[in-house]
C-alpha cells in the first residue's frame, strides 16, 4: 500500500502541484480511507519527502546503468527520462515541487535541494568528461552549462503541455545537438 500512496502522489505533485492535492485525491483512488495514508505518512510532507526519496533512489539507479556509457549517451537517457514524463503528461518533480518550495517544510525543502544539488551534480560531470573526451563542445564552465541543460529540460516540459510533445523532441533534440557541435 505504502508504494502505491507514493506512486499516486508523486503522478499527483508531476500533474497539479504539491499543494493542490490532498490525501482524498490518493484515498479515493486506492479505495481507502483518508486514515489508510496517514498512518503510512502523518504529514503530507512525510509524504512528499518520500516522493522525492524515491525520485532520488530511481535516479541514482540509473546514473549507476548509464556510467560506462559515453557521455552523450548518458545524456542521451536523462533526456529519455524527460520524454517519458513529457508523453505522460508530466513535468519534472523538481520543477512540480519548486513554485510550492516556500511553503514546503525545511525538511522538503532539504530533500528537494539535495535532489537539485545531485542532479546538478552528474550532469555537471558527465558535461566536463565529455567535453575531455571530445563528445561535447561548449563554451564556459560545465557548471553553468549543466545548469542551462537542466533549466531546458524542465522548461521544455512546460511548454508541452502548452505547445504539444513534439515541442519537448525539438528543444531536446537541438539541446543535444548544439553539445555535440
Amino acid at each position: 500500500m505504502k508504494d502505491k500512496i507514493v506512486s499516486l502522489a508523486d503522478k499527483l505533485i508531476r500533474i497539479k502541484g504539491f499543494n493542490a492535492f490532498s490525501y482524498k485525491d490518493i484515498a479515493d483512488p486506492l479505495a481507502v480511507k483518508n486514515a489508510a495514508v496517514h498512518y503510512h505518512f502523518p504529514s503530507k510532507a512525510d509524504l512528499g519527502i518520500a516522493v522525492v526519496k524515491e525520485e532520488m533512489d530511481r535516479f541514482q539507479h540509473n546514473v549507476q546503468r548509464w556510467q560506462e556509457l559515453p557521455e552523450d549517451e548518458q545524456l542521451a537517457h536523462l533526456f529519455d527520462v524527460f520524454r517519458r514524463h513529457c508523453y505522460a503528461g508530466n513535468v519534472c518533480l523538481m520543477g512540480s515541487l519548486a513554485p510550492d518550495y516556500e511553503t514546503l517544510t525545511p525538511p522538503m525543502q532539504d530533500k528537494i535541494n539535495d535532489m537539485a544539488e545531485a542532479i546538478v551534480e552528474w550532469v555537471t560531470a558527465v558535461l566536463e568528461n565529455g567535453r575531455n573526451n571530445k563528445r561535447f563542445h561548449f563554451k564556459g564552465s560545465a557548471g553553468d552549462r549543466a545548469l542551462l541543460v537542466i533549466s531546458n529540460l524542465q522548461s521544455s516540459l512546460l511548454l508541452a503541455r502548452v505547445m504539444g510533445p513534439e515541442t519537448f523532441d525539438r528543444i531536446s533534440r537541438q539541446l543535444l545537438e548544439d553539445l555535440r557541435s
